[in-house]
């Protein structure tokens, strides 16, 4: 048994949005209130391994320094994620815990939604899912229409979320489905190929709040 102390996240600080998942800060800011959890923020701007390292390093450091010894990941089954984990906390001295670990991922997917948790695609695949399954809230009819080679937890990337309601929320996240942006994957040099980008790339959907607390 743990007691979770924070909650973690990493925030793209030139947009003011969670990495990746394009969610804007004020909403995440909501959703750690309503868990009524402490949110910790470990901003990043380069968009850099070696800056998401250090960065990391440095705020493990001042958690481990406050007795903090495990960091609870949701990852379910990639091995080779699994293990850059592991590494990365082994070099501050602390754990990785890893709850969901080779769980049925239909199985878990099911228990979401009888536990009524309510989540929508924030971001998705765009050479999987496509535009029209960014923005949708996350039920039967979404499982109905994923590929058969997709994962139905999204864990090889399919898709991101906002969960924005459920039994351990105090209150459900308002905000209102905002424009879907499409953005061509870039290479490590910053360019993109035309041809490559029209098969590439990643749906977003902005969700925009209702109320700022």
């Amino acid at each position: 048994m743990y007691e979770v102390k924070y909650l973690l996240t990493t925030i793209n600080a030139n947009v003011n949005r969670i990495s990746m998942h394009g969610v804007r800060e004020e909403l995440l800011d909501q959703q750690a209130r309503s868990l009524g959890i402490p949110l910790v923020k470990m901003y990043v701007s380069e968009g850099s391994f070696d800056e998401y390292e250090r960065e990391m390093e440095s705020l493990l450091l001042k958690m481990k320094d406050e007795g903090i010894e495990h960091v609870i990941f949701g990852d379910i089954f990639l091995e080779d994620l699994r293990a850059y984990r592991e590494n990365n906390l082994k070099k501050v001295g602390m754990h990785a815990v890893f709850p969901l670990w080779k769980e049925d991922t239909s199985e878990l997917l099911n228990k979401l939604l009888q536990l009524k948790f309510r989540t929508i695609t924030c971001c998705v695949d765009h050479q999987i899912l496509g535009r029209e399954m960014v923005g949708v809230e996350i039920d039967h009819e979404f499982i109905s229409k994923l590929p058969v080679e997709a994962d139905p937890c999204g864990e090889n990337g399919e898709y991101h979320t906002f969960c924005f309601a459920g039994p351990i929320f105090k209150r459900p996240i308002e905000f209102t489905v905002g424009e879907r942006l499409f953005k061509p994957l870039q290479s490590n040099t910053g360019e993109t190929d035309d041809a490559q980008a029209e098969q590439t790339g990643f749906w977003y959907c902005d969700l925009l709040p209702v109320t700022t607390e």
